[in-house]
Order: structure tokens, then sequence, then C-alpha cells
């Protein structure tokens, strides 16, 4: 077996690993099932790569984001590490060929989607490859208590059945004490085995501004902090409305959203990556996975409905650990459109069903037919074939997701791909009578290797460039070729994916579990009122987020609006902790009534106790045990 400190110095050229990856990494060469919770820009995937390229074998990686797979894979090809990724939308034949890579080749690490993962090819597969470590990427989502629950997930463990001797790691950047111990359980951990990295970023400085004019507001941030910035937006037309008001200033910016072409998601990104763009305006789909340390500003137009997603956003700042700023612009309509998104967010459960009895007729998917199959899926056609409304409609699909019964993926970029059917006598043939389809074939064969024995992938744009024709017409050439029975050619596509997990039933017959739907609701609440309150109550905004993801003696960040006195607390900082600590003393020796507890201050006190009270009980500080509060161990 190879050091891993070799390994990261020949493929990364790094003479040190970063805090904890050494230790996660030995725990796994240990054999010892693992949970590591590293920070946004903490070098996770770092922690399975090294340690599959330590020993013979490859590494099964899971992860929900086919964006960030096909990144990972692209960057590890490039360091020369083979790689491979299966999601869905993926042909059977390409499918096929990874998977027998992985058993007969050299493929070092093979990422898979949930879904994929638990279909019977890959389990038969996988039964013959030989297997170092199963990892599991964002493994927050295989916790109900999470903020993003996938069901797929919770079917992992069952690879483990086929694997009984191989470790795993679990691995995610936010996740409350619940979730890890919920995240232990679900993927049958041999032993409880977390490591831990403080979610602390003490370069980074966290305010939020209550301002009714955010656009200019946003202005004058960028004006004044220097460098490369995201500013995240609610919707699509948003990040649009944005970037042109930004640019009107003189600001130099770029809007960002999944609704993009391929080719336009990937400019914009490489433009700002490479620093020709300043500020990127985006959805929360931009960011998962991109790899710039030098963010100096992160701006929210809108507060998210999770904490979680929040921390996980605004830590794409200051990963290089010089100063960074992550600022929310906040006011009360903020509070009133979550409230109303919410109620949005949990149709009736008839509504559901019958968005699922639609989807079988739209895909004209036989009930008992459609178990892991995957369809192509334009959500606005859908909603105007069936007179749904688009929004209700949307939460209604992903209630399914979370019932179990279907997954609704991202848009999936798959280029198109050609491979030639005739031998080289009759292609030649078919040249000399075809003398405008001569031109495109003399073209393709001598960019392309390998057409006559497995299907290339072809990248139409440039090929349309180096051939000085439209695209409308190379794609007709190709669909020539395809008619004509000299090639086989699947068009590029860049859609969203609908995938049955379950047979299609019949929608009376749709299990759709109440009791969840109601926990899942209250969760979803609970994570909305603490989201509120991180916006509306006067404490280090550091420390309430520590807070929230367990560090409970977390220590005032010092930088922050509310410590700096940026926003006037009608309790400060250094009252706050004297409360507190006076607090903790007389509950831990006994519990007490609320006005024993205020008594115990002088009278000029008690309204800044009353609010101190307030927030240690909203944290979960205290506990009510009938009329009294004690301190929760």
């Amino acid at each position: 077996m190879k050091p891993p400190i070799d390994i990261l110095k020949q493929y990364w050229g790094f003479e040190r690993f970063r805090p904890l990856q050494e230790e996660i990494i030995q725990s796994v060469l240990d054999n010892r099932d693992t949970l590591a919770l590293l920070p946004t820009g903490g070098g996770k995937s770092v922690c399975y790569q090294v340690p599959a390229l330590c020993r013979e074998g490859l590494c099964i990686v899971v992860s929900p984001l086919i964006a960030l797979m096909k990144d990972q894979v692209e960057n590890l090809l490039k360091r020369k590490v083979p790689a491979a990724a299966i999601y869905s939308g993926m042909s059977y034949r390409d499918i096929d060929r990874i998977l027998d890579n992985c058993i007969y080749g050299n493929i070092k690490l093979l990422y898979l989607s949930p879904e994929r993962l638990t279909t019977e090819l890959a389990q038969v597969r996988i039964s013959k490859m030989k297997v170092n470590l199963l990892a599991v990427d964002e493994a927050h989502c295989i916790s109900q208590w999470g903020y993003d629950f996938r069901p797929p997930y919770l079917r992992i463990a069952e690879t483990r059945e086929l694997l009984p001797d191989v470790p795993v790691l679990a691995l995610t950047a936010t996740a409350t004490k619940e979730v890890v111990k919920d995240i232990q359980e679900k993927l049958a951990f041999r032993q409880d085995n977390a490591f831990q990295k403080s979610f602390e970023r003490r370069n980074l400085s966290y305010s939020v501004l209550q301002e009714e004019g955010k656009e200019q507001k946003l202005a004058d941030i960028l004006k004044r902090v220097p460098g490369s910035g995201i500013v995240y937006a609610r919707n699509r037309r948003r990040t649009k409305e944005l970037a042109a008001f930004l640019q009107r200033n003189g600001i130099s910016a770029d809007y960002y959203h999944a609704g993009l072409e391929s080719e336009a998601r990937s400019r914009k990104q490489d433009e700002w990556l490479a620093g020709k763009q300043r500020i990127m305006v985006s959805t929360n789909a931009f960011g998962m996975g991109i790899d710039k340390p030098d963010v100096r500003v992160v701006v929210h137009m809108e507060l998210p409905d999770s904490l979680e997603a929040y921390f996980q956003e605004a830590g794409r700042a200051g990963r290089d650990e010089k100063k960074a700023y992550a600022v929310l612009l906040y006011n009360d309509s903020d509070r009133r459109n979550l409230e109303y998104r919410f109620e949005q967010s949990f149709p009736e459960l008839e509504e559901v069903r019958r968005t699922y009895r639609a989807l079988g007729s739209y895909f004209q998917l036989a009930v008992g037919a459609g178990e892991g199959q995957s369809f192509d899926f334009d959500i606005a056609e859908f909603t105007q074939n069936y007179q749904l409304k688009p929004v209700s409609t949307y939460h209604c699909l992903k209630l399914l997701e979370q019932a179990g019964w279907i997954v609704l993926t991202e848009a999936v970029f798959i280029p198109s791909s050609l491979m030639i059917k005739v031998d080289k006598d009759m292609l030649y043939d078919y040249q000399l009578r075809h003398r405008k389809m001569d031109k495109l074939l003399k073209a393709i064969l001598r960019t392309y290797q390998g057409a006559f024995n497995h299907p290339i992938h072809l990248r139409e744009g440039q090929l349309a460039k180096f051939l000085k024709m439209p695209m409308t017409e190379l794609r007709k050439g190709l669909e020539k070729l395809n008619q004509d029975g000299i090639a086989e050619y699947q068009p590029q596509k860049d859609t969203p994916q609908v995938i049955f997990i379950k047979e299609r039933v019949d929608a009376d017959n749709l299990l759709l579990d109440r009791k969840m739907y109601e926990f899942r609701k209250q969760r979803h609440q609970e994570r909305i009122r603490r989201a509120v309150a991180y916006a509306e109550t006067p404490v280090c905004r550091s420390q309430q987020l520590l807070q929230y993801f367990g560090e409970r003696t977390a220590p005032r960040c010092g930088i922050c609006d509310v410590c700096t006195g940026r926003t006037q607390a009608e309790v400060t900082p250094d009252d706050f902790e004297r409360y507190k600590a006076k607090i903790q003393l007389l509950l831990q020796r006994e519990p007490l009534s609320l006005e024993e507890v205020v008594a115990s201050f002088a009278p000029k006190r008690q309204e800044q106790v009353l609010k101190t009270l307030e927030y240690l009980l909203d944290e979960g500080f205290l506990e009510q045990q009938g009329q009294k509060l004690a301190w929760k161990k």
C-alpha cells in the first residue's frame, strides 16, 4: 500500500494535508466505517480519492449531484486518474461499457447516483468488482431529519451486503447532531466514528443588513469590497435583472441558472473562474463543487429556507483563509415570502395523486411498468398539457420524490454520440455516392478516433465551426447518416429527467404516508423558524450558526455586524454572555421557574434577561420541565 502523503504529492502536488484529512484517510485505511464532517472548502473529495489510490481496487462514490460527478471525473482524468460516472439519461450501452471497465479495466473511481447504485445491473456487476471503499457524498441526504432528504439513499446499506469487508466513508458539509446520528445508523456503521472539524470560519465576517432598497445596497457593498463575488437570488428572472442592474452601475457581472444551455453555463462559469467576470448572480444552482478560493464576498438577496443551505452557500467566500464577507440583505417581506412558499411546498395529497396520474399518461406508462426507467422531462410542456399550475406541480413532484416513487434530476447534459455501423469499403462507397456527406464524414474520422469500434462523443459546436456550417445543417447531416444506416447517431440533450424508482401503480393505490408528510412539514417549518431567528436575533451571527450545528460553546467572532456594533442589539453581546453564564449557573444547580430566574437579577436588567431567556429557549439551551426551566445537558 502506498503512503497517503506520497499519493497526495504525486497527484495533487500538495506537501501536506488540510486539517482532519489525514486522520479521516487513516481511519478508512484501517477499514473503519467513518463519517467526515468538513465545511465547504474543507477538501472532502481528497478524503476518498487518496485512499482509493493507495490500495488495489476501486472506490465507488455515491453522489446525488450529476454536475458535480461530471466535474470530479473531468478533474481526475486531468490528473491521470482513471475515473467514470454513471447517471440517468445515459444509454444502456455506455453504462454496460463503464461497468465492464470497472471489472476488467483499470478504473479507480466510479461515481454513481444513488438510484443507479441499486439497479439490478449495477448490483450484479458490483459483486464482481474489487472494491476498496464505498464513499457516500452529501450523506445528509440519507436523513429525514435533514434539509435535503433523498429516499434512494436509504438503500445504500443494501450494497454493503455485497461488500461485507469494505469500509464506508460518509461525507457532508452540514449536519445537525440528529443528522450525524441518523447517517451512521442508516449506513449500518459497525461502530460510531465521526470526525468533525469545527464549522467556525474565523476569516469570514457574517452580516445581516435590514434593507428596503436591496439593489442599491448590493451595489454599495460590491463597490466597497474588491475582488470576486457571488450574489444569490431566488429565481432565474431575478438573476438576469440583478446582473443588468450591476452592469449599469459599472460593476462587471453575469448571471447563471440551470435553465441556460449547457454551453452557456460552461462559458459563464469559466469566465468567472478566470476573473473575466467579477460577480456571478445566480440561483443556488451555482457554486457546488466549484474550487475558487479567492471569493471575497457572497451576498444573499433573500433569506434561504434553512440555515444548512445558507451556511453552505455563504461558505463559498474566503476559502483561501483571507478576510471575506457573507452578507444577507433582509427585510420583513423575506419572512412573509418564506411563509408563503412554505404553504406552497406542501400541497394536499389528492393533488399529489393527480400529478402522479398525469405523469403516467404523459410518459404513456402502463400500470405495473416503468421501474428503473428514466425519461426526459419538460415541466413547462407537462403542466400545459394537463392544465396544472407549474409551482404547485413542482412541489407535488418533490413530495413524490420524498415518498420514494420517483427521482426528479437536475438538467443533464449528455453530448451527442456517433458510431459507424458499416465497414470501411461500404463507407467509401457511400462517400462516393453522397458527395455532400463526404466532407462531414472525413471531418469526423480525422477529428475523432475509434468511430468504427465504439460510440464517440461529438462536440457539435466545434465540429460545425470547423466545417463552417450552421448547427442545424450539421444535425441534418448526422440524422441522414442515421437514417441511411451508415452510423448510429444519438443527438445531444440537456434536459431534466424523471426516474421511476418503483413500477407505476394506479393513482388511487399510491401509498403516501400522512404521518411522514406531517413530520416533514413540521421539520421544514422549524428550519424556516430557525433561519428567520438567525436574521432577526441580534446575537453574534457566527455563534448562532455554530450553535445550530451543535457547537454549544462557540465563542463570539468579533467581526460580524452584531459584534462590531453595526447592528444595535437590545442586549449587548457582553451583557448577553454575562446573563447566559449566570442563568447556566442557576439552572445547573436546580430547575427554576421563569419568575425565579428573572428575580435573581436586578430589576433594571430583567427585561434584557427575558430577551436572553427567549433566545436560549429558541436555540435549545434550555428545556421546560413542567412549570420550570432546566439547563439542557
